[in-house]
């Protein structure tokens, strides 16, 4: 059943991966300054830079119409060809963090790749894990993924060691861009059959149906 406001046309708004401690799914707008204040209040340590894209280093003020625009890019330019789910967890109804999913030919190659920040107020709880068990859910039990790829530089202890603790494989290194020089990064993969070994049979996947062609192209 379509839902109503934006979810009768953008249904990915009805897809919501629920653990026993968040919610995962994509952000509304009213929420967007909920989520930029947590990343106001910090995300790593000064002078740390796990980025790629040196994001939380810009002005504040300016940091917030660039991630207003990262989360209304990323819809416009969806297809089933190229996507990017942008999910932020929510645990108690507050944002705690955020969890992306992407892939390009997905229906093809059967490949995602995930990325995440945690607000530094709820680091070391264990919910960097939790939010990338839930995206790992949604890759492999609701879209049938066959591997997710992740990636971190060496120097960043606590990416690595989720990757490692849900059961990634590395899977080689490289080279990447940091500010204006680069450092190395260590690369991961988990096949199905890795996660499979350790499922967990407590998530769950609400509104899937509704969107999956948006994910899969048209579903005969």
């Amino acid at each position: 059943m379509a839902g109503e406001g934006p979810t009768r046309f953008w249904p990915l708004f009805d897809l919501v991966v629920r653990t026993p401690r968040l919610d995962l799914r994509l952000p509304r707008e009213e929420e967007f300054a909920a989520i930029v204040e947590l990343v106001d209040q910090g995300i790593h340590e000064p002078g740390a830079m796990p980025f790629f894209l040196p994001w939380t280093e810009v002005e504040p003020a300016q940091r917030a119409r660039d991630s207003a625009q990262w989360w209304w890019r990323h819809r416009a330019e969806w297809s089933a060809d190229k996507w990017t789910f942008t999910g932020v967890a929510f645990a108690d109804g507050k944002p705690v963090g955020a969890q992306d999913l992407e892939s390009t030919h997905f229906r093809a190659v059967r490949s995602v790749e995930t990325g995440s920040w945690l607000g530094r107020v709820h680091q070391g709880q264990g919910l960097g894990r939790e939010m990338r068990e839930a995206i790992l859910h949604l890759a492999f039990a609701g879209l049938g993924a066959e591997e997710a790829l992740s990636g971190a530089f060496e120097d960043n202890a606590a990416s690595l060691a989720t990757s490692r603790a849900v059961g990634y494989s590395e899977n080689g290194e490289a080279r990447g861009r940091r500010r204006d020089g680069s450092a190395r990064t260590l690369r991961f993969r988990m096949a199905r059959e890795a996660w499979e070994r350790r499922r967990r049979d407590d998530i769950d996947i609400i509104g899937l149906e509704g969107c999956l062609d948006m994910f899969l192209g048209p579903v005969s």
